[in-house]
């Protein structure tokens, strides 16, 4: 959703750089990453590589993340995405440590990138941001009890969702009551008083 060609001039604009998750909405664009990096082309000497493998409840995965400059053939890309500079490539090899015959699975993400990225730093920025999807999202299941809400009609569930998303962002802002967020959530809704400091914080009066 946030891989537009409006947000990154935005960015651009703002003095920022992006990296943005290639997908089927930007169906032109994905069809010619992909066709820069097929299964065969991903040793190419040529291309800044850097992988990893981590092994944990049972499975193993070798994470591949490879960068490289906009081939001269896709130079139109550049005009259409703002102070676009480098094509991405993460493929993921997972396999079940107590499978041994079985052929691990393989899955390709692409990006693109305003940032003069090394494959490194390629690797990390993504990672960080999982990191933080991650923990966003746990934030909201233990917290909020987002699993469990049952509201469906229209778009009431998008709505509620960005509102539990701004409060929890405005929460975590908050370093008066040191709680967790469970209890600062209680803490605001029983007392006014913390509420008011709550929307303080961020800005909000």
């Amino acid at each position: 959703m946030g891989c537009q060609k409006d947000i990154a001039e935005k960015i651009i604009y703002q003095k920022g750089d992006y990296l943005f998750s290639v997908k089927g909405n930007q169906g032109r664009l994905l069809h010619d990453v992909e066709e820069k990096f097929p299964l065969k082309e991903l040793n190419n000497p040529e291309y800044d590589s850097y992988s990893i493998t981590e092994e944990g409840h049972g499975r193993k995965e070798t994470r591949l993340h490879i960068v490289s400059y906009v081939p001269d053939y896709l130079i139109d890309f550049t005009f259409e995405w703002k102070g676009l500079k480098k094509l991405c490539v993460a493929v993921s090899f997972r396999e079940e440590i107590a499978a041994q015959m079985k052929e691990p699975e393989i899955c390709f993400r692409y990006y693109i990138s305003s940032a003069d990225l090394t494959a490194e730093k390629f690797a990390k920025a993504i990672r960080d941001h999982w990191h933080i999807e991650n923990r966003l999202h746990w934030y909201l299941d233990t917290a909020m009890n987002e699993d469990d809400c049952r509201i469906r009609r229209g778009n009431s569930a998008e709505l509620f969702s960005g509102m539990r998303h701004i409060a929890v962002n405005i929460l975590r802002q908050e370093h008066v009551f040191r709680a967790g967020l469970r209890r600062k959530m209680r803490k605001a809704a029983m007392d006014r008083g913390i509420m008011a400091t709550v929307l303080a914080g961020c800005g909000v009066s």
